[in-house]
């Protein structure tokens, strides 16, 4: 599949990079999760990796049990190409205090990636589906985060994709690419 769109943060050996398709396909070292507290895995994206992935994903979930909003867990992959699942649980809308709780998430998914020594990370639109984000809001801080923490953290990761299944947030995401690519000339 190839790359929508790419950024290279200078000085940092990352590439921020953005493509169309099914995260459950992605051939990355870990997958994020736009996961709820419980880790209950029923629709969405969520549904669609433990469909995929295999009942394995929800048991070790379930022994995870809670996850606060704005921050992430882990769990192995099971079937899926890639090594695990990072699971970031976003804001839904109308709870409050939303654009730093979706930060908090996206931050804590980069810091189990680079905690585990992942070099690669794909990452959907969290929150932008069922919890109603709006998709704009969302792309803008996702790819905000993104090359802040790759300006920022000594990290293992040297590829942060967000991994886009539908048009409408996906032109989002190639407005805030565009963007950024003209903010770090």
């Amino acid at each position: 599949m190839l790359a929508v769109a790419e950024i290279a943060i200078p000085d940092s050996g990352v590439l921020i990079r953005l493509v169309r398709g099914d995260i459950t396909e992605r051939r990355v070292d870990a997958i994020v999760n736009a996961a709820n507290s419980y880790l209950q895995h029923g629709s969405g994206v969520a549904g669609a990796i433990v469909s995929k992935g295999g009942v394995v994903i929800q048991e070790e979930s379930d022994r995870i049990g809670y996850v606060p909003v704005g921050s992430a867990a882990i769990t192995s992959a099971g079937h899926l190409p890639c090594k695990a699942v990072i699971h970031a649980v976003g804001p839904r809308m109308g709870e409050g205090n939303e654009e730093a709780k979706l930060r908090s998430a996206v931050d804590n998914a980069f810091l189990v990636a680079s905690s585990n020594g992942f070099q690669s990370l794909s990452i959907p639109a969290i929150s932008s589906g069922i919890f109603g984000f709006p998709k704009d809001r969302c792309a803008k801080i996702l790819v905000e985060q993104a090359i802040r923490f790759a300006k920022n953290k000594a990290s293992s990761l040297k590829v942060i994709e967000y991994c886009i299944f539908d048009d409408e947030t996906l032109d989002y995401f190639k407005q805030e690419f565009s963007w950024a690519k003209k903010t770090l000339k």
